[in-house]
C-alpha cells in the first residue's frame, strides 16, 4: 500500500531583534489545547514557500512589513495526532522594529482559519517554554543561545538542516 503524499506546509520564525530579540508566538482562546504556536500553514499549488510564509504570517496574525529572510530547515515530521505524511520548511523572518508587542487579530477570508481569533505576542528569547508541536526545535539553526527548552535534556526533533 502506498502512503499518501506529504501535506507541504511552511512555518514561520518572525523575529523582532529591537529591543531585545522576540519571537512572533500566538494563542487561540477558542483551541487552547493546541498550545502556543508560531504562524504555520499549507502551501498552495505553485506557491512558492516564501510567498506562503508571507501570506499565512498575514492570515494568523494581521503583521505586515516582515521580510523574508531564508529558508532554515525541512521537517519530515508527520502530524502529531493523525500521523499523517507532512513537509515543513521552517522560514526566517525579520519583523518591523515599530509596533505593539501584544494584540488580538481575526482572519479574514474563505480559509479555515476565518474568523478565528489569535493572541498574538512578541516572546523574548530564549523561549521560557516549548512551542507546541516542537515548533521550536529550529530555533537554533538561527541562534544557538536560542535553542529550544528541553534540547539539553536530549529530546529528539527528527529533522534535518537544509542541504
Amino acid at each position: 500500500m502506498t502512503s499518501p503524499p506529504p501535506r507541504v506546509r511552511v512555518a514561520a520564525y518572525v523575529i523582532r531583534r529591537h529591543p531585545t530579540p522576540a519571537l512572533l508566538v500566538f494563542d487561540q482562546p477558542a483551541f487552547l489545547e493546541a498550545g502556543t504556536q508560531v504562524p504555520a500553514g499549507g502551501v498552495a499549488p505553485g506557491e512558492d514557500p516564501e510567498r506562503a510564509v508571507l501570506r499565512e504570517v498575514a492570515e494568523e496574525t494581521g503583521l505586515r512589513g516582515v521580510r523574508v529572510v531564508r529558508r532554515i530547515a525541512v521537517d519530515g515530521r508527520p502530524h502529531p495526532e493523525t500521523g499523517q505524511p507532512r513537509l515543513t520548511t521552517y522560514l526566517l523572518l525579520d519583523a518591523p522594529p515599530d509596533g505593539p508587542s501584544e494584540w488580538e487579530h481575526r482572519a479574514r477570508g474563505d480559509g479555515g482559519d476565518a474568523g478565528m481569533r489569535f493572541v498574538c505576542r512578541f516572546a523574548p528569547l530564549p523561549l521560557a517554554y516549548q512551542l507546541a508541536d516542537a515548533q521550536d526545535a529550529h530555533l537554533r539553526r538561527v541562534d544557538p543561545r536560542w535553542a529550544a527548552p528541553g534540547e539539553a535534556a536530549g529530546r529528539p526533533d527528527g529533522v534535518g538542516p537544509l542541504s
